[in-house]
């Protein structure tokens, strides 16, 4: 099974259905065909995606401390808004150790085993390059200033190959029929050659673009794979003979308005191999999202995140070297059509290396800069009303106006002369991607990587003043924010757990048959456009997985012994006596760490990594006399758990806690929580804590009322031994999830003994009723506290004086 159809999950797809494997992609958006592609206004704003808004479009923006990303969702994936640039990395940036910046960001693959894998994917997605060239194609004016204004500079420029179709059979030219290829088209409609319209990044409305669709979506149909568009994966995890896969299906019904998506019902699939490919934000959150249903995932799950050191300027006003305004054609071309490399220190350059690159865009931009024009606008405003008075006082016969008109457009310059640049190299991937609740948060801050950004800011500025025109850096960069269309990183391979999540095949560490082949595989920048690195990964890998070079698949456990949970009432025979109860409140706050079997280890790396926990309960008891006559002194616990690494605010389905349980003959006492829960994704979980009260120094006292150690189980877990075994009562087989240790501050102390309550309606009776409860505590707390009675020397306690 393949989650995501973009360049990772397309081309895994079908390598494996062209090897007759049995092959199902769920692709949680929907199928664009060629003129499907949003343009109006009213389309426009119904063309971004947040299912629980009802909004099921083409655009998922992101926004988080340092940086917005900008990411499809659609039947091929990031194909379906990217700028066709089919660029390999460069050979010297596949690097492990990272000069200077004392972080390692090992590559296991090299150039050498990916270059006939680049070579695939180049001729899939027939590469070509920007071939209009002469003058009578306006998309020429910025083709010919990047290649002026770099020799000019002395630096490296080309025409990178772009996955777009500019001729057909034999001829080059806008608008020509394509034909079919031999595995036919997913949508079954005519394309044409590329209409220079600028408007790769918004989707190709004449199927110009070779988007993976197109190509190896089509493929992968025409060899039987099962491609289910708007079906969004929610959670998996391991089984005994391989993975259980839910998902829900979106319907275009469900996107008139805000919409309840929890409501939508669960579906499931079996697969001996599952492959992730959800894109960057897509395949690290559902790591995370199910992290408790993976035990033993290596600890760099989340890091190493970068945006490919995107970065984006504008150029305004350009003119040639008479001084004459020039145009740039950014509307009447490919968005990007040529490439200058800055080399870095590992090939010879100064610090981190980068190209820049055109970046056109649709003539609707055109519009958008004359606008920002507000001057000229207002001054046409101007004339354009006094002549309008002119001709109404002295009556003017004149009716033809096509003069007055065309001055009140202006003269375009603004436009003719402005383009972006796109800039793209080797930032510093030192991000880190966690949960918050039911969000992904990325935290990556520009400041480490700041000198890259100068540099590059620095060659567009120069490039800027070579086109005879001004620079203008993205409004953005001045609240240290930048935008990224190509995020990288979150699972990244390496050579070991200790390295990497996931090893050189794409397989991750601890799982054979589970693979991750998308951007979130990257152990830092690609350095250039990520799309073709990611495909020859993707085609890296399934090459190892057909010649049998992953693992075998051995058998393995699912949720662990999971039973059904229960709690027994203090009084269980018959109804409590009425009034007789009490409730409390209890908060514990601390740390957690995922894999760890002891609390304290755990707690003190969750405090390394910065994972908190926390409980909130209510501990409730209906007769405090059938409390303390039950030797398990059992009372209902509900309320909530609180952890983001496990989906945020969690209830307790139910539970127990068991309060001063005597644990032995010398008198040792100890208070037992077990509540029942279940993570974001509905994996049960059990939450197993303790205490233990032994005779000791009274100063003790106050850690052994205040400190709970913890574990987390895969399941929800009865205990075995509910009246002997304090910490960890549990069957044989259940798997400890993680391990950490909470605490009761002051101040939530306070608030613990200020909400005990008595059930009692009446004063006296509530009065009764918690003097009982506070004596059988206070009672236990002496018998282990009490300090030993005395004796004279020469003599033993009990003997008669």
């Amino acid at each position: 099974m393949v989650v995501g159809s973009g360049f990772g999950g397309s081309v895994a797809a079908f390598r494996l259905a062209q090897a007759n494997q049995q092959v199902v992609v769920l692709e949680r958006g929907r199928a664009y065909r060629p003129g499907a592609f949003p343009r109006a206004p009213h389309e426009l704003t119904r063309a971004l995606w947040n299912p629980s808004d009802g909004l099921l479009g083409l655009f998922d923006v992101w926004s988080f401390r340092g940086l917005a990303g900008v990411v499809a969702s659609g039947l091929g994936g990031g194909s379906l808004i990217y700028a066709n640039v089919l660029l390999p990395m460069d050979e010297k940036w596949f690097v492990t150790e990272d000069p200077g910046t004392g972080r390692n960001q090992p590559w296991p693959v090299t150039r050498a085993d990916l270059d006939p894998h680049y070579k695939e994917v180049q001729q899939m997605l027939g590469a070509q390059r920007f071939p209009f060239e002469h003058p009578e194609y306006a998309g020429s004016g910025k083709t010919a200033a990047m290649w002026e204004a770099a020799e000019r500079l002395g630096l490296e420029y080309q025409r990178p190959p772009l996955a777009v179709s500019f001729s057909a059979s034999g001829h080059t030219a806008p608008g020509l029929v394509l034909p079919e290829p031999h595995y036919g088209n997913i949508h079954g409609l005519q394309r044409t050659t590329c209409r220079l319209c600028g408007e790769c990044d918004i989707g190709c409305q004449s199927g110009s673009k070779n988007t993976l669709d197109h190509t190896y979506l089509s493929a992968a149909q025409h060899y039987g794979a099962d491609i289910r568009p708007q079906c969004e994966v929610r959670s998996f995890e391991p089984t005994p003979s391989g993975w259980s896969v839910r998902y829900v299906e979106h319907r275009r019904a469900h996107d008139t308005g805000p919409f309840d998506t929890k409501s939508l019902p669960l579906m499931t699939l079996t697969c001996n191999r599952l492959v992730l490919a959800a894109g960057t934000f897509g395949t690290t959150y559902l790591l995370l999202r199910n992290r408790a249903a993976l035990p033993g995932l290596s600890p760099l799950l989340g890091h190493r995140f970068c945006g490919n050191g995107d970065l984006l300027g504008f150029v305004f006003g350009a003119r040639d070297q008479q001084g004459r305004p020039r145009h740039l054609g950014s509307s009447a071309a490919p968005v990007i059509t040529s490439a200058i490399r800055v080399p870095d220190r590992l090939d010879g350059g100064n610090g981190r290396g980068y190209y820049v690159e055109d970046a056109g865009y649709p003539a609707f931009g055109d519009w958008l800069v004359e606008s920002f024009d507000a001057l000229g606008l207002a001054d046409r405003v101007l004339d354009t009303a006094r002549a309008w008075a002119r001709a109404r006082l002295t009556s003017d016969p004149k009716t033809q106006i096509a003069e007055r008109v065309s001055k009140f457009l202006g003269s375009g310059r603004s436009s003719a002369g402005a383009t972006a640049l796109l800039g793209i190299g080797r930032d510093v991937p030192d991000g880190v991607m966690r949960l918050r609740g039911h969000w992904l948060d990325v935290d990556w801050r520009i400041r480490t990587s700041r000198t890259y950004f100068d540099r590059v800011g620095a060659t567009m500025e120069r490039l800027a003043k070579e086109f005879g025109g001004s620079f203008r850096p993205n409004p953005l960069s001045w609240l240290d924010r930048v935008v990224t269309v190509h995020p990288l990183g979150g699972a990244p391979m390496g050579h070991s757990p200790a390295d990497g999540v996931i090893d050189s095949r794409g397989e991750v560490f601890g799982y054979p048959g589970l693979f991750v082949v998308d951007g979130a595989a990257m152990p830092g920048p690609v350095g250039t456009n990520p799309a073709l690195t990611i495909a020859a990964f993707a085609d890296w890998a399934a090459t190892a997985i057909l010649e049998g070079r992953t693992k075998e698949l051995p058998p393995r456990t699912g949720r662990g012994a999971a039973t059904a949970h229960h709690y027994r009432d203090a009084d269980t025979d018959g109804e409590a006596p009425a009034g007789k109860g009490v409730t409390l409140g209890e908060d514990l706050k601390g740390h957690f760490a995922f894999d760890a079997t002891d609390p304290e280890q755990g707690a003190a790396q969750g405090r390394a990594d910065g994972t908190t926990f926390a409980v909130h309960l209510r501990v409730e008891l209906d007769d405090v006399d059938g409390m303390v006559a039950d030797p398990q002194h059992a009372c209902r616990a509900s309320g909530r758990v609180h952890c983001d690494a496990l989906g945020g605010r969690l209830p307790v389905a139910g539970g127990t806690v068991n309060l001063l349980v005597n644990l032995d003959q010398n008198g040792a006492l100890g208070v037992r929580y077990r509540l029942f829960f279940t993570d974001a994704v509905g994996y049960p979980l059990t939450l197993v804590a303790w205490r233990e009260i032994r005779r000791g120094p009274l100063l003790g006292l106050w850690h052994d009322a205040t400190t709970r150690p913890f574990r987390i189980l895969a399941g929800h877990v009865e205990a075995k031994h509910p009246t002997r075994d304090v910490r960890d009562a549990t069957h044989p087989q259940t798997r400890t999830v993680g391990a950490g240790v909470a605490s009761i501050h002051g101040l939530d102390l306070i608030h613990s003994l200020t909400s005990l309550r008595g059930a009692a309606r009446d004063p006296l009776g509530q009065a009764r009723t918690l003097v009982r409860f506070g004596t059988f505590v206070l009672d236990g707390l002496w018998r282990v506290y009490a300090p030993a009675p005395l004796t004279r020397p020469g003599t033993r306690t009990g003997d008669r004086s």
